[in-house]
């Protein structure tokens, strides 16, 4: 039997932002990329990419912008809600952040997003909140290499990202997240796949890409 389409949600209140990052901290990100740009280079990559995405948050969720992370209060736009991440793993935590978020902006979509792709753009966050307004639970950006780089939701959704551990560090993250999704009987969207900025592969593709940000390739092309 085909499943009749849902309905669209009204959506009322504007959408909030919740970035979950990494510090900008030698040793504490990007370990995928140290080989290839030094303990040092990655802070300072992490440090223009907690920035980029905080700017992307800003201008898709203007005055609702949260960021889960310490250390990066200069980095961020004025007005930006900004507090520790708590939990034991990946999936812990991004829980946790997303319940906090809930709890101090209200009900409403929420938009979740990693630092990892210098490319997020509005389009994007429109795609995703046009799922959210059609009825879809949720909706995600799947990544390349199997997780995913951006969530739209609708509600808190623990139930959905409540997986073992090493499934939040492995290629079958999403393939997870959206089996959990499923048992829960959730209406789901995807978006477009974009590749995220995690081993030197994807900086030889980045720095390919003519309509790479100009602020990361200096980064790149100064510690390479």
């Amino acid at each position: 039997m085909t499943r009749p389409p849902a309905p669209r949600r009204e959506t009322s209140r504007p959408p909030a932002a919740l970035i979950v990052a990494d510090p900008p901290v030698a040793g504490a990100c990007l370990p995928g990329l140290q080989p290839l740009l030094g303990r040092d280079g990655c802070a300072r990559l992490q440090a223009v990419l907690v920035r980029r995405a905080a700017a992307w948050a800003a201008d898709v969720a203007p005055g609702r912008v949260f960021v889960a992370a310490e250390g990066v209060d200069a980095l961020v736009p004025e007005g930006t809600v900004v507090f520790p991440q708590s939990g034991q793993h990946r999936g812990d935590r991004l829980i946790a952040a997303v319940e906090e978020v809930f709890v101090r902006a209200g009900p409403g979509p929420l938009l979740v997003a990693g630092t990892s792709v210098p490319r997020l753009s509005a389009g994007h966050a429109a795609a995703a909140l046009t799922d959210l307004a059609e009825g879809c639970d949720a909706t995600f950006g799947p990544a390349l290499v199997g997780g995913f780089y951006l969530a739209g939701l609708a509600g808190p959704q623990a139930a959905v990202f409540t997986l073992p551990p090493e499934v939040w560090q492995g290629a079958d993250l999403l393939s997870g997240v959206l089996s959990r999704a499923r048992e829960h009987g959730l209406e789901l969207g995807l978006l477009r796949y974009e590749r995220e900025l995690r081993a030197p592969l994807d900086v030889q593709a980045l720095v390919a890409d003519p309509l790479a940000p100009a602020d990361v390739l200096a980064v790149l092309r100064d510690a390479a």
